[in-house]
């Protein structure tokens, strides 16, 4: 009978109303929950359980049932308040005279109406609250509005992500703040979530001492030995005038990256006892005391009119109001990190926030604890990388004669792909070009790699072990595309003109030994083929150093697509369909898309940062040397997997259809189809796609629709640059062909 009932309670909540998408997230934080719970014990993602809340999505059966009953069973434990409980407060008299005074330096931005029942002052204070919920405020406070009648100390509960602990109270208004000045010369800090502090300050000095004292700004760390986040303060030009700072740079301030030091601004910060860092005081400037003890005094400056945000990644963030870009950067600081500069630079600090080069260690004898190297991380001291592995102009390279080009057999040349091949003349009588593109393709690289910790052992002749990250030089020319093996017992026949090579980025065959990262030689093996290195460098020490970073932002990555409409468990068509002008849903959220999947490619790039200027000449070591994150074999890795993750896909995807690219660019790969969708080459059956091959959906590593040209487009433009092999993939997402040799 127990199971009748049962069976009963399931059928009525698989027809039952589901309760408005604020109720659900009400009732979940009500009863203390995180995301993160009620997705392991709904058996899905975090982003679905979120998408749920937002409104952007609905559950489907069985997950529907299930959520169903939980929100009902949370909707007894938690009634809806009703409106005269809402405002019902002792504390307040229901007719006063004159205006209660507001908490000091504290107000709120006005938000849209059908938002303002979720906004307070004090609630708004939180700093890592999901910003998508965060009000798309007017620029400017009212100075003029009345303060809330609600109960001052109301709090909601602890935004997702929170530790036990709930929130942080040393950074209770969140990671950063946008200083401006408004139409009444007051100084003003939009903090995240719609708060607004009243800033006292007259100079920079007194800017810094206020941020530190009462700003109450910053982050918690990532990780346990890490450091917190210092509060990034944002200065927009109307606040620049009010300093005392230029608005914008001369060109020899641009080319040094700084303002001179005899600037008065610095004077001031030279006689308050303030320091900067080596970089002066640059568009991202570091203001600091030095630390004594656990006491850290630093706040980072970020200057968008001095050409900071970089329009290929944050778009016109620079250009927005305050309120406005405070949401922005607040989004990308809660789910990524507080911006340390470039989303290049983030990228890599991240990796470091994540896995930092020391801890303390256990108690001596005197119960005193040391710095210690903390296990998995690169540590503070920097490694020589393999010669193999070192850019040219590198020191160990300086013994090489002065215009000596190294070859395969000299340098290892793990690059993203850049192939492309003349149609068949059955691909012309099709209509379409049709581009599928790897989301965040590199950070799929990165997820379960094992990379090198520690410096490189040089063996000769060794047996090949895929398990060891390294380098090894070895021939793989006598790899055949034309029969590989695509499962445990399984070959397929394949024309391998029409397909790159897995081993060189340009898709040409090898022609004798190279130099391979770990990956490359691997899908050798995998391919069905027998390898023997002639030599290698291995390391011994290692271990999957950019999982945490990976989850961090395939995690962020996720939820903010989740906000712009696109789950994770669409079907193939609903996927399309909601990636069909996502950006124009939210262009703001859109900007931190393009900043996450910047911060990936830039965090990679910077593990082999070339020289910068500063004098430098080939043979003499470059800044950059001096960090333990200058990792270009880590680099190298990733890129490799994730050339060889494309190549694995096409040559699945060919065995199974017969269709082979005409062009990969990187993570985009164009297929001639006759139809203009990717579901018209795509061979899925019942909603699945094939094992192994392209599968559209969000999530990292599966495939998007980049974009859709005529073949006759094709033609025509290779046609018109006389370049029979010209990248199809670098012009397909638009149509737009610029310069073809500067690849533009």
């Amino acid at each position: 009978m127990s199971e009748l009932f049962d069976r009963i309670d399931a059928l009525v909540a698989s027809r039952s109303v589901l309760p408005p998408p604020a109720e659900r997230k009400r009732l979940r934080q009500a009863h203390g929950l995180t995301l993160d719970e009620v997705a392991s014990a709904l058996d899905v993602r975090r982003a679905t359980v979120s998408g749920w809340e937002a409104g952007k999505t609905e559950p489907r059966p069985p997950e529907r049932d299930a959520y169903a009953r939980l929100l009902d069973q949370l909707g007894e434990l938690y009634p809806e308040p009703s409106a005269a409980e809402e405002t019902d407060d002792p504390a307040v008299p229901e007719t006063f005279t004159s205006e209660p005074a507001p908490a000091r330096g504290v107000r709120t931005v006005a938000a849209p109406a059908s938002e303002a029942s979720a906004v307070t002052a004090t609630e708004n204070a939180q700093a890592s609250a999901p910003v998508a919920a965060a009000p798309a405020a007017a620029s400017r406070p009212a100075r003029t509005a009345k303060p809330s009648s609600r109960r001052p100390l109301a709090r909601k509960a602890a935004p997702d992500g929170t530790p036990a602990g709930g929130i942080d109270a040393r950074f209770e208004n969140g990671p950063l703040a946008v200083v401006d000045v408004d139409a009444d010369g007051q100084v003003l800090a939009y903090c995240v979530g719609g708060l607004v502090l009243d800033v006292p300050a007259r100079s920079i000095p007194a800017l810094v001492e206020w941020t530190l004292r009462e700003a109450k700004l910053g982050a918690p760390k990532l990780s346990g030995p890490g450091k917190d986040a210092d509060p990034l303060l944002v200065l927009t030009p109307s606040a620049l005038r009010r300093y005392g700072l230029p608005v914008a740079l001369t060109e020899e301030e641009r080319h040094a990256g700084r303002i001179p030091e005899g600037h008065k601004v610095i004077k001031q910060l030279a006689r308050a006892e303030w320091k900067l860092t080596k970089r002066g005081f640059g568009p991202w400037a570091r203001i600091y005391r030095p630390a004594t003890g656990s006491d850290r005094q630093c706040v980072q400056l970020c200057i968008p009119s001095w050409n900071v945000l970089d329009t290929r990644h944050w778009g016109g963030a620079a250009q927005l109001p305050p309120a406005e870009l405070t949401r922005v950067l607040g989004v990308y600081a809660s789910r990524v990190m507080t911006p340390r500069g470039s989303t290049a630079v983030t990228g890599l600090e991240l990796m470091t926030a994540l896995h930092p080069p020391t801890r303390a260690s256990e108690p001596d004898t005197d119960g005193k604890r040391h710095s210690e190297h903390n296990p998995g991380s690169l540590g503070k001291d920097p490694v020589d990388c393999a010669p193999c592995e070192a850019p040219d102009g590198h020191p160990l390279l300086a013994d090489l004669p002065r215009f000596h080009v190294r070859g395969p057999g000299e340098k290892l040349f793990e690059e993203a792909y850049d192939w492309a091949r003349p149609m068949t003349d059955a691909e012309c009588t099709l209509r379409h070009l049709v581009g599928i593109d790897v989301n965040m393709a590199f950070a799929a690289g990165a997820n379960g790699l094992a990379v090198g910790i520690g410096a490189p052992t040089h063996v000769k002749a060794p047996v090949f072990d895929p398990k060891l990250p390294g380098s090894w030089l070895v021939d793989l020319s006598h790899v055949d595309l034309s029969r590989v093996k695509v499962g445990k017992d399984t070959w397929a026949d394949l024309d391998a003109s029409l397909l790159p090579s897995p081993f060189t980025p340009k898709g040409e065959q090898p022609e004798g030994p190279a130099w391979y990262a770990t990956p490359t030689v691997a899908y050798a093996v995998e391919l069905g083929y027998e390898v023997h290195p002639l030599e290698a460098y291995i390391r011994y020490d290692n271990g999957r150093y950019l999982d945490g970073w990976y989850n961090r932002l395939r995690d962020a990555y996720l939820a903010t697509m989740a906000d712009l409409g696109v789950g994770t468990d669409l079907p193939p068509e609903e996927f399309l369909a909601a990636m069909d002008g996502y950006r124009q849903r939210d262009p703001q959220l859109a900007i931190v898309v393009s900043a996450i999947k910047a911060t990936v490619k830039g965090g990679l790039g910077k593990l082999r940062e070339r020289p910068r200027g500063e004098g430098w000449k080939p043979g003499q070591p470059w800044r950059a040397l001096a960090r333990p994150t200058w990792r270009p074999d880590i680099r190298a890795a990733v890129i490799s997997r994730t050339r060889i993750n494309m190549h694995r896909k096409i040559v699945k995807h060919a065995a199974f259809t017969g269709q082979y690219p005409v062009a990969v660019l990187s993570d985009c790969a164009v297929y001639a189809s006759d139809g203009p969708s990717p579901l018209d080459f795509l061979p899925y059956r019942d909603g699945k796609p094939l094992p192994g091959g392209f599968k559209l959906g969000i999530n990292p590593g599966l495939v998007k629709h980049e974009g859709t040209q005529s073949v006759l487009w094709g033609e025509e433009v290779r046609e018109r640059f006389n370049a029979p092999d010209l990248n199809l993939a670098r012009y397909i997402k638009d149509g737009t062909v610029t310069d073809v040799d500067s690849g533009e």
